[in-house]
């Protein structure tokens, strides 16, 4: 008799009084851009009592001059005579599209969601925050240095031209959509600072929609072809790229072949850190490069991959992957050199190889984590000097010079002792192997990724400096 009774008080509708509860006190938008698209985020309506209700309406405060639009209960528009059972709820999701203006610094677009019970209105304010930016869709690049008073957003793709220089200073930010790519035939200059680094990243700013996380793949990446040179990269990052716009090889960064005979180096990367990439984090052809205190981790694919010959000079840098649940890490390793590169099963190219690694460490989850090869067609010439590197050895050729290098393996020996690798923070703790175990060479970089000094005592193994 009770139940029964319990089961037609929920059946009896509410007429009278009541309320509605949401599932948040404010919808709010992250950075819209303008002119961008819109961006959608969402909430609950909820009703604590245990009868059931009928909400007559659910709609914008201001209308059809609204910037924002509705999706009531899996309805476009507003919502009426919306029935709810005791003690559920609906949901409720808003879009917003900015409209350009001149103005550079962020903006506020505002309503209100609306929803009346028994004559009574429930509200909770809806805010957006609308950011004017420079606008490059498809666009070839002629020398021009970008500027900081608005962000840059990438459509498609952008070419530094072939005899142009695109200078890009500290503090820049620049918003990629999903198929930008960054190509440079000609120079790119972007040198950003401790405190002001230049970032690449995705163009969806509406991280409550993504549970504020970044996701890999979110944008291409920046592609180096064989005629440029010349480029800098210094306190860069490059976050949740990756994935193979326009036609390209997925990878953060893309190297081709220099053209050039190594009399000028492709690209110098300097303090830059490449992170959650669906592909590859740093891939280079036959390329020209020298990368110092950099960190490259969290890769789909290798996080550095050198083939097809080339010349490289690699210091005092950090290349780790652990995988985690947007990074499957099963079967590629964190680096790899090559001197060949196969274009069918029976088929590949080779070219001399030259690479000098100093002090860098190569960590991760598989049991041989890096894979030195080549094949007799051409030269190899791997020189390895203080390094810590994840494998039992067997991935190193006998031709491979080495000096003082050491292996980490799976039972846990020589664990690089990472402060927290879940969270992507590859500092050495105290008692780590890396710690005082690098070797001095000239030149020296006088600090580390963060801007600390090096000489103290022996450097240390990786991109960072124990202080």
């Amino acid at each position: 008799m009770l139940f029964a009774s319990s089961s037609c008080k929920k059946d009896q509708l509410l007429k009278s009084g009541g309320e509605l509860r949401f599932s948040t006190d404010t919808l709010s938008f992250d950075t819209v851009f303008t002119a961008l698209g819109s961006a959608t985020i969402g909430l609950k309506i909820f009703n604590p009592q245990s009868e059931k209700i009928v909400i007559s309406s659910v709609r914008l405060g201001a209308g059809t001059s609204s910037p924002f639009h509705l999706n009531v209960d899996g309805k476009s528009g507003d919502g009426k005579d919306i029935e709810l059972a005791a003690n559920d709820s609906i949901y409720v999701f808003a879009t917003v599209k900015v409209d350009p203006t001149n103005t550079n610094t962020p903006f506020i677009v505002e309503d209100k969601l609306v929803a009346t019970l028994n004559g009574t209105d429930f509200s909770v304010p809806i805010i957006a925050y609308g950011q004017n930016a420079y606008y490059i869709r498809d666009s070839v690049l002629q020398t021009q240095t970008w500027r900081t008073d608005k962000p840059y957003v990438v459509f498609g793709y952008a070419i530094v031209d072939s005899a142009a220089t695109l200078t890009i200073p500290a503090g820049c930010r620049i918003y990629m959509h999903a198929n930008a790519r960054l190509f440079v035939d000609g120079t790119l200059n972007a040198v950003g600072t401790k405190t002001d680094s230049i970032i690449f990243q995705g163009d969806r700013l509406d991280r409550s929609y993504y549970g504020y996380e970044g996701y890999p793949g979110e944008w291409g990446g920046i592609y180096f072809t064989q005629h440029s040179r010349d480029n800098i990269l210094e306190h860069v990052i490059l976050a949740n790229g990756g994935n193979a716009a326009q036609g390209t090889v997925a990878a953060s960064i893309q190297v081709s072949p220099d053209s050039s005979g190594s009399i000028n180096r492709q690209l110098t990367l300097s303090k830059v850190i490449i992170q959650n990439s669906m592909g590859y984090g740093l891939l280079a052809f036959g390329g020209t490069v020298k990368a110092e205190n950099c960190l490259f981790n969290a890769c789909g694919a290798s996080a550095l991959a050198l083939v097809q010959g080339g010349n490289y000079e690699l210091n005092n840098c950090s290349f780790a992957t652990y995988g985690n649940s947007k990074i499957a890490h099963i079967d590629n390793p964190v680096a790899v050199m090559l001197n060949y590169f196969f274009i069918s099963q029976t088929q590949y190219i080779a070219a001399p190889l030259q690479v000098m690694m100093r002090n860098c460490v190569v960590a991760g989850s598989l049991e041989k984590e890096i894979v030195i090869d080549s094949m007799p067609d051409a030269a190899a010439g791997v020189l390895l000097q203080n390094c810590l590197l994840k494998t039992d050895g067997t991935t190193i050729p006998k031709w491979v010079q080495q000096n003082s290098v050491r292996y980490s393996r799976v039972d846990g020996s020589l664990d690089p002792l990472f402060v927290n690798i879940s969270k992507g923070d590859f500092h050495p703790q105290p008692a780590s192997p890396l710690v005082n175990q690098g070797i001095m060479y000239s030149p020296m970089p006088a600090t580390d990724l963060e801007e600390k000094p090096r000489v103290v005592g022996l450097p240390d193994i990786g991109c960072y400096e124990l202080q």
